[in-house]
């Protein structure tokens, strides 16, 4: 499923324009990205966590000639799935 599928899915889910839950979805996916770039936790009761995670610097190989390259500590975003979550998708 891609960002129009599911633009048209919460559309029809709860009876909104195409336009107004576009509008809904992308308000959504804005607010998880600032709030996690800002280095805090959104939290979905059931479905999961967002957080951001410092990744420590580490060695890498350039799949091209086998050099060892340094690759830098970042801070990634993580999903954390929830439990009821887990649970839909193992039925």
């Amino acid at each position: 499923m891609n960002q129009g599928e599911l633009i048209q899915e919460v559309a029809d889910q709860a009876n909104l324009t195409k336009t107004q839950a576009q509008d809904v979805v992308r308000a959504l996916l804005k607010t998880i990205m600032k709030v996690v770039a800002d280095g805090d936790k959104v939290t979905l009761v059931g479905f999961g966590s967002f957080e951001p995670k410092m990744r420590s610097a580490r060695e890498g190989r350039n799949p091209k000639n086998g050099e060892t390259i340094q690759i830098p500590a970042a801070r990634v975003p993580t999903f954390s799935a929830g439990k009821f979550f887990k649970e839909a998708v193992n039925k």
